[in-house]
């Protein structure tokens, strides 16, 4: 067993799972306080809907009904957080096959093979979702630093928090999975095989081998039951 396929493993479906989150999640950007003339309403947005609440409990969500009339940079980040799942979950697949405590795979060098496989994808859903969150939080602060910029300002969501650290965890486990077909790349040791001491009795008898009668007369006297009367 692999601690560290393990541990990548655990840090690659992690992150998997935070980037399904986040990307169902509505809350990419949500109104700041410091602008809002009613204090007690609150407005999130995220990739598929736009949420609504209040102090007083209410909550209400309205979908993006049209894809033509949603912002460029929104449909970027659709798309990358979408490629960023599928990618996470083909690497799950992946690093399953190539865990070493699994008995499907096939060999040694090919589950390390299929492991680095599954680093490889993971490594690119972590990028995947790095860019997206990226893209989305730079519009974000772009218009809230902007003093031109006249219409409502957002705050970061969680979302994009969430979608930070699903990447990250993506892309440790991706280099470890990575790393782990350099172990079955490594030259093996030369097996030594132990005969065990060689008896003086035996050493003697090989000896004497080479001087003619002596050899068959020698041992055989020691060992004769006369000698035990």
């Amino acid at each position: 067993m692999s601690w560290a396929q393990i541990s990548a493993l655990v840090c690659g479906v992690g992150g998997f799972g935070a980037l399904v989150a986040a990307t169902t999640s509505n809350e990419w950007k949500v109104t700041t306080r410091a602008s809002s003339v009613i204090t007690a309403t609150w407005v999130y947005q995220g990739l598929w809907m736009n949420c609504a609440g209040n102090a007083l409990g209410s909550f209400q969500c309205r979908p993006h009904f049209t894809i033509f009339k949603v912002e460029g940079y929104i449909q970027a980040c659709r798309g990358l957080m979408i490629a960023a799942v599928s990618l996470g979950f083909f690497g799950s697949i992946f690093a399953l096959f190539g865990m070493k405590c699994t008995k499907v795979g096939g060999s040694e060098k090919a589950k390390a093979k299929i492991a680095c496989l599954a680093g490889i994808v993971f490594i690119l859903s972590g990028l995947c979702s790095m860019t997206g969150c990226s893209l989305y939080a730079n519009k974000i602060t772009t218009e809230f630093f902007d003093p031109l910029y006249m219409e409502q300002k957002y705050e970061l969501g969680a979302a994009l928090f969430i979608g930070w650290a699903g990447a990250s965890l993506c892309i440790i486990g991706g280099v470890i999975f990575c790393f782990s077909i350099s172990d079955n790349n490594k030259t093996p040791r030369m097996g030594y095989t132990y005969n065990g001491p060689t008896s003086v009795m035996s050493s003697r008898t090989k000896y004497q081998g080479g001087e003619g009668d002596f050899k068959a007369t020698s041992p055989s006297k020691q060992f004769d039951k006369n000698a035990y009367v």
